[in-house]
Parts: C-alpha cells; structure tokens; sequence
C-alpha cells in the first residue's frame, strides 16, 4: 500500500486591480475638499464684491489669492486633524507654495492688505484648533469660516473699480497707527454685502444641523428659526431684495425641519436644497447693492 500523496498546493491569485488603485484614489481625494458646499461658502462673498466693486485686475487677483486661501486651509486641517500624518503634507504644501506665489506679488504691490493679517490669522488659527481637536464641524469652527468669508468685500473694496483715489492710495499704503482702515472700507457696497453674507451663512450653518448633525434637537431648532426671522425682518427694513433673501432662507429653515420629522430626507435632499437657496440669494444680494 502506496502512501498518500499530499495535495497540490493551490496556486496563490495575484492581488486584484482595484487594491493597487486604491492607493491612488485616496491620493486624488487628499487633494480635494469633500465638503463641496464650502466653496459656496468661500466664493459667494468674493463673487458678489466682483460685481459690486467693479472687477479689475487687481480684484481678480485677490481673488485668486483667496480661493488658494481656502486650499491651504482644508489641506492644513486634515493634516492638523490627522495629527501631522505624512498623507496631508504634500498637498499642504503644494497648495502653500501656490499660494506664495500668487499673493507674495500681491502684498509687495499693495502693502494695505496687510491691515487685515491680524484678523485673518486670528480666524485661521480658530479652524486649525478645530480641526487639532476634531471639532471643525463645532458652531465656533464654522464661524471662524463664515467671518472669514464674510469680510472678503471689505478687503476687496479698495481695489475695485468704484473706488475713490483716497481709497485706493490708502489701500495700496502700509497701515499706520492714526489710519488702520482705508477711508470707505465700511461704505457701501462692502458693508452691506459683509453684513448680508454674514447672515445668510450664519444661518446656513443653523440651518444645516437641524438637519443633519443636530437633526430633532429643539434648541438648534429654536435658535435657527430665531436667527432667519431676526435676518428676515432686518432684510426688509434695509432692501427689498434682501428682505425677500430672508423670507426664503426663513421659510426652508422652517419647513424642512417639520416635514424630515415625519418623512426621512436624506443629506443630499438637504445639501441640494441649500445650494438652490444660496444660488437665489447670491442673486438677490447682488441685485440689493448694485
């Protein structure tokens, strides 16, 4: 009696398509924001100060810069989120250097915008700290964006094409002690558009946690139809086409919360939602200042 031959080894499959190309996708979404509603966010205030302002070069130029701005910021905060993993680090510092080229040129030319480093630092600060402590989706963290982006137009009004010659010789000059703000930052267009943004997106923010993150609790409820009714009856007493801005912002804020108590609306519908109401008030904000 023979003895027993053992059994072939079964040949081992090599390793499939989609584990080697998993690696590279990850790469390609460490380089994007996955959080699309944000450039809304980041753009609306800038696009608006284009038109109100008048476009130049020099505006579109800011522009640019800013729109690197917000690519340093979400790159920097996940990698500050990840606790300084080395994924994170080269599109953090792709998106610097782009960055310093766009806007070293810009400061060198116009030296005035420095009077806004302070605030601006301060607000960059508060996001990486959200992000260090896993709490950028907090109500201070989403602030610190939505001031961020709100006073875009304020630094933008000096170098708009509506500007007067004391503007733009202030914005162009290093601030000094006895004249920290260029005369008519705070004039119309800017303010109003600062204001009206400031608002909207504060109101975006409350808005979209009693949807999503703080869906069915009455105090996030409460204080976001308080928020809508204050912007809505404001916007009526400075424009028409901004009291017609709130009296939508206020009649989503209060609907969809009531009908996503008895039907499930899922994030999409809300995400959807938002950005139609956001695309309508960007044209009404324009329409207020223009």
């Amino acid at each position: 009696m023979s003895p027993r031959t053992p059994p072939t080894p079964k040949p081992v499959s090599a390793p499939k398509t989609a584990t080697r190309t998993a690696p590279r996708f990850r790469s390609r979404r460490d380089w994007l924001s996955n959080e699309p509603g944000a450039w809304a966010i980041v753009l609306m205030p800038t696009l608006s100060a284009l038109f109100a302002c008048g476009p130049t070069v020099t505006t579109c130029w800011l522009a640019v810069a800013w729109a690197c701005c917000y690519c340093v910021q979400f790159s920097a905060a996940r990698w500050f989120k990840s606790r300084f993993r080395t994924r994170y680090v080269c599109p953090t510092l792709t998106y610097l250097g782009a960055l310093g080229a766009i806007g070293m040129p810009f400061v060198v030319l116009h030296p005035g915008v420095l009077r806004w480093a302070p605030l601006y630092i301060a607000l960059a600060a508060g996001s990486m700290l959200g992000a260090w402590m896993r709490r950028e989706h907090s109500l201070w963290a989403n602030a610190c964006a939505v001031l961020a982006s709100s006073a875009m137009p304020l630094v933008m009004q000096p170098y708009g094409a509506h500007v007067t010659p004391a503007m733009q010789l202030n914005g162009d000059t290093l601030p000094s002690v006895h004249s920290w703000f260029p005369e008519g930052t705070f004039a119309q267009p800017a303010l109003m558009l600062s204001l009206a943004y400031t608002a909207m997106l504060g109101g975006s923010v409350l808005f979209v946690k009693t949807m999503i993150r703080e869906r069915g609790k009455w105090t996030y409820l409460t204080a976001s139809w308080i928020w809508h009714a204050v912007i809505c009856t404001a916007g009526f007493a400075a424009s028409p086409w901004l009291g017609a801005a709130g009296a939508l912002l206020l009649a989503r804020a209060v609907a969809m919360p009531l009908v996503a108590r008895v039907r499930r609306m899922p994030a999409k519908t809300t995400g959807i939602t938002e950005s139609i109401a956001s695309l309508l008030c960007f044209v009404l904000i324009i329409c207020a200042v223009i």
